[in-house]
């Protein structure tokens, strides 16, 4: 799995504007919403949900959120660079600026985590956190993180 398998140059955002977490979150499921067809709750309710259980951001600026959608008929992933970071209550209380929504259909056990794995080996890669942060415009942070493993 790859994440060119979920993630498209359609979804990705190359400077989105958050004052804090919660708008965070309330953006990017409207985003995902408007692409997938549903409406924003029914992807920010599991998000909350997902983050009252503890928080996604995983370090080094970066968060995974992440749920499984009613109604949801494939992976999705949303990639956004944020014009100012925001504190994400991650793991090392570094302020998070890039965010890789991940959404799985609800009943697709079997995916949620290969494509979470998937996903976070990328991040977590030499260079890629860097060539996404670097990145001039849509296409660039795309190719960052869809493109092929160092």
């Amino acid at each position: 799995m790859e994440a060119a398998d979920f993630l498209t140059p359609a979804t990705v955002i190359t400077a989105l504007r958050a004052k804090d977490k919660r708008q965070l979150l309330d953006e990017i499921a409207r985003r995902a919403a408007a692409a997938l067809g549903l409406a924003p709750p029914a992807i920010l309710e599991p998000l909350l949900a997902r983050e009252a259980l503890g928080s996604t951001g995983v370090g080094r600026g970066i968060a995974i959120p992440h749920a499984r959608i009613a109604g949801l008929p494939r992976l999705f992933a949303l990639l956004a660079r944020l014009e100012r970071p925001v504190d994400f209550a991650a793991i090392d209380d570094q302020r998070v600026d890039l965010v890789c929504l991940l959404l799985t259909p609800a009943g697709a056990a079997g995916e949620h985590l290969p494509a979470l794995a998937c996903l976070s080996r990328r991040l977590r890669e030499q260079g890629v956190a860097d060539r996404l942060r670097a990145a001039r415009d849509g296409a660039a942070l795309y190719a960052a993180l869809a493109g092929a493993p160092n």
